[in-house]
């Protein structure tokens, strides 16, 4: 018995994306909280090197996210279309290959970063103000990482069923441990231990999401499986979550790559930029994963509709979701303009030393970010469409496009052109471009869905 097929087939669809929507958006916005707690905690130590030792070291954080992608995203799509050709027990096979094929993962993730930890860290631009302190963040979160990938993607996978609360549940829960703890672990007037005890208490948050998402899939409304007798490396299943899982994938790594390298030409300007555009990327993040959120939330929506045919739904959820994710950026977009500096200031401590320079770069940072707030989102329920329907090729070339071929020569040129300024005003140029891509290709892939109708 599949469950939510009334929300799948016949509900409203205003009524149906706010259904599945409304829990992935205040997902979303727990897990900006995710990212923003321990840039916030880290920066009242009052030591701008660990705040931007943070910022440098995040980016290798989401490589564990990335690989949680490719079995999250690509499962819950693969899943999506079998619950939507009721094949139910074909998405019990799903998870489980999904469940310990990220274990297997998470652990060879783990093995290689530790062993190359001193050239990932030379890599991401680290100097010798901050190597310490991101060596100590990222060994804690290397021996995390197998519950990381998890974590990662168990969140889609009870998603993709349907269970959009859960999912919003698993990760508040996660995210409200951390909260509690990051104080204790970070603090001097506590354990003291900075920037290792931010990643530590991001670890343990992850712990308690995936015992919350365990606790869903042995329930009886749950068709995900825990069980190992279900876990089999068909070609099937393989093929179907890597295809769509891949690229999603990618574009998590290529963000990293893309943060890595706004990282090293920042560097040449001082550790106040980077510590400064760690501090408004955070800060942004609300913004993006807000769109993204929704986005998300109808990827399930969009995917049972396509394995079921109905393109006309289908198409009706897409409109309807880029109308709510234009009319969401353009209301956050004008909040932060008027608010910039205030959001900047939460991050650090008053006594910090230099304030004043990371306050000014941030809040000239954040405000560049925010210029494509009106019109990112567009591109993400583009994005999602893809990789729900299963075209593997135009997520691909979407997924490579926005911080990848498009972002990377954009910040390169610009730093030779205009400087720092330059490298500032990149992103905004990227998202506009990619944006023109997603539109592109989605009319292409129209025309041959009204074809097959």
């Amino acid at each position: 018995m599949i469950k939510n097929i009334d929300l799948f087939e016949k509900m409203s669809v205003p009524k149906a994306v706010a259904k599945l929507a409304t829990p992935t958006v205040l997902s979303m916005i727990v897990t900006v909280f995710y990212n923003m707690i321990d840039t916030i905690f880290v920066g009242q130590l009052g030591d701008k090197n660990q705040v931007a030792a943070v910022s440098v070291a995040t980016p290798v954080f989401l490589f564990f996210m990335a690989v949680g992608n490719i079995f999250g995203v690509g499962g819950s799509s693969f899943l999506s279309r079998a619950l939507g050709e009721h094949k139910v027990e074909k998405a019990a096979r799903i998870s489980s290959f999904c469940l310990y094929g990220g274990i297997i993962a998470g652990l060879i993730g783990e093995a290689l970063m530790l062993f190359f930890m001193d050239d990932i860290l030379s890599l991401v631009g680290t100097d010798s103000d901050t190597f310490i302190f991101a060596k100590e963040y990222l060994t804690v979160i290397a021996y995390g990482g197998p519950l990381i990938v998890v974590s990662t993607a168990f969140t889609n996978l009870v998603r993709g069923e349907g269970a959009s609360k859960n999912a919003m549940v698993g990760m508040m829960a996660g995210t409200v441990v951390n909260i509690i703890l990051d104080p204790f672990f970070i603090l001097p007037s506590f354990l003291g231990m900075g920037t290792a005890g931010a990643a530590v208490a991001t670890v343990i948050g992850n712990g308690v999401s995936i015992v919350f998402f365990f606790a869903h899939a042995v329930g009886k409304k749950s068709v995900l499986s825990l069980n190992i007798k279900n876990f089999r490396i068909s070609k099937e299943i393989l093929f179907g979550v890597l295809v769509v899982g891949l690229p999603a994938s990618l574009n998590n790594i290529i963000m990293s790559l893309s943060n890595i390298i706004v990282n090293r030409h920042l560097a040449a300007y001082g550790s106040t930029p980077v510590a400064a555009m760690g501090i408004a990327m955070k800060a942004n993040m609300l913004v993006i994963f807000v769109q993204m959120g929704l986005a998300i939330g109808v990827s399930p929506l969009i995917g049972y509709n396509f394995g079921a045919k109905n393109f006309k739904r289908m198409k009706d959820v897409m409109k309807f979701s880029t109308a709510c994710v234009v009319v969401l950026g353009c209301m956050l977009t004008a909040i932060y303009f008027v608010l910039s500096k205030s959001i900047i200031n939460v991050f650090m401590d008053k006594n910090t030393p230099n304030i004043e320079d990371v306050t000014f770069y941030g809040v000239k940072m954040l405000r560049a970010l925010m210029i494509s707030g009106p019109y990112i989102g567009i591109m993400f329920v583009f994005s999602f469409t893809f990789q729900a329907i299963g075209k593997a090729l135009p997520s691909l070339i979407l997924s490579i496009s926005r911080q990848g071929f498009v972002f990377l020569p954009v910040i390169i040129i610009f730093d030779k052109l205009f400087q720092l300024d330059g490298i500032i005003y990149a992103q905004p140029i990227a998202d506009a471009i990619a944006v023109f891509i997603a539109i592109g290709m989605f009319l292409i892939i129209n025309k041959n869905l009204k074809k097959s109708v």
